[in-house]
């Protein structure tokens, strides 16, 4: 006998509210991506240095609030935590196109509104992780996660291809609306999910002491070896990640001399692979193994990415997205194999502080990338921050690299 075919997620109207808010939010975001720097580069004539401060307090929030965010998002509901942080961010982000257009915008309003819009993506993102197994189940964790890395995967593709026309034909802080609006609409969705979750059982076990609650989320990812391996590709990668975020704009945009519509098509293409990612993922973790896939992408992805510092102006451009490309489909695998891994093993009322402990350890060094890129950009060039960037992506994968182990894992 056969057995039968898993039924589709998106069938369940919960999901696809879910999943649909998650899909818009990112999509504006990637536009942000582009359209924020830009408008610290293009239209307020931000100093490499200023641009990488930009990069740092949009991250900042990740290694300063993290970790109480998790203990914090134990405690509720996570739906009101994911509604009213959108709510917050669409506004925040709307103070932008307004004050240039009564021409009073600048660089100290732009990190204001970086900070805030971060801070809200911290509790965001916790309880968005920490909601998915009350929507989809522990069973389908893979697919869940797999459905998501999809939604990041288009939200690349579509986003900063966007978000570079949108600024080309609007002005930066123009395009800036499209994020605050699908913050709004994302927020309107969730507003109608009905599934059931209550918080964590320790909220009242735990006599609402923070720090302990904290270092138990600490304690269980310091006992997992391969958590601890993941954490710090994850850490190396947000690192990078700053880097590239502060780094790139300028190097394609005024070093290169693409015009913003064409920087936000070469980064656009590069997520091709990442689409291909999110469809291989579940597959290629249920047919190897989460450990087997982790230690395969990690593989592909070093290979992939080492060509990205050969990238310069003439036919050299094509070498941007096709690494991104190939790159794109390692690391969603990685991304989605590790994800389900680690909710699979963890307890239900840990769920909040898993994972605000692995943004935690995983996002916290990307304002130190930010800054690193602005002084490495200020005192040495562009090129050569953009150098450190590609060079910090190639050696990420390291740490499940030298532990062959990993393979083991089920």
């Amino acid at each position: 006998m056969t057995e039968a075919a898993p039924r589709s997620l998106w069938r369940a109207r919960d999901f696809r509210r879910y999943a649909g808010a998650d899909a818009i939010s990112k999509l504006g975001s990637e536009v942000s991506l582009v359209a924020l720097p830009l408008t610290a580069a293009l239209t307020l004539h931000a100093s490499p240095f200023q641009v990488g401060l930009l990069t740092a307090a949009t991250m900042v929030a990740f290694l300063l609030a993290g970790l109480p965010a998790g203990a914090w998002v134990d405690r509720m509901r996570r739906r009101p935590v994911l509604v009213a942080a959108d709510a917050v961010r669409a506004l925040a982000l709307l103070s932008i196109p307004a004050a240039a257009v009564l021409g009073v915008l600048g660089l100290p309003q732009l990190y204001a509104v970086a900070l805030l819009d971060g801070l809200c993506t911290v509790f965001f993102d916790v309880a968005h992780q920490s909601y998915l197994p009350s929507i989809v189940g522990r069973e389908d964790l893979a697919r869940g996660h797999g459905a998501l890395a999809a939604n990041q995967s288009l939200a690349q593709l579509a986003g900063p291809g966007i978000g570079g026309w949108l600024v080309q034909a609007l002005t930066a802080p123009i395009a800036v609306v499209a994020d605050a609006l699908s913050y709004a609409g994302s927020a309107l969705l969730l507003l109608g999910v009905r599934a059931d979750e209550k918080p964590g059982e320790r909220d009242v076990r735990g006599g609402g002491r923070l720090w302990p609650e904290i270092a138990e989320g600490l304690l269980f990812v310091a006992g997992q070896p391969v958590l601890r391996r993941v954490a710090a590709v994850g850490a190396l990668m947000m690192l990078s990640f700053g880097l590239w975020s502060a780094t790139v704009p300028l190097y394609l945009v005024r070093e290169v001399g693409t015009s913003p519509g064409a920087y936000g098509t070469l980064l656009s293409a590069g997520a091709v692979g990442g689409v291909a990612g999110a469809w291989l993922a579940p597959r290629i973790a249920a047919r190897l193994g989460t450990g087997r896939a982790m230690y395969a992408a990690a593989w592909a992805a070093t290979v992939c990415t080492a060509p990205l510092a050969l990238t310069a102006a003439g036919p050299r451009l094509l070498i941007l997205p096709v690494a991104l490309a190939a790159s794109g489909v390692a690391t969603t695998v990685f991304s989605v194999a590790q994800g389900a891994y680690r909710q699979s093993i963890c307890p239900p009322h840990l769920l909040g502080r898993l994972s605000a402990t692995m943004r935690f350890l995983m996002w916290g060094p990307m304002p130190l990338g930010g800054l690193l890129a602005g002084t490495l950009g200020q005192l040495a060039g562009v090129r050569v921050a953009f150098w450190a960037a590609c060079g910090a992506y190639t050696l990420a994968h390291l740490p499940v690299l030298l532990a062959p182990r990993i393979r083991q894992v089920s």
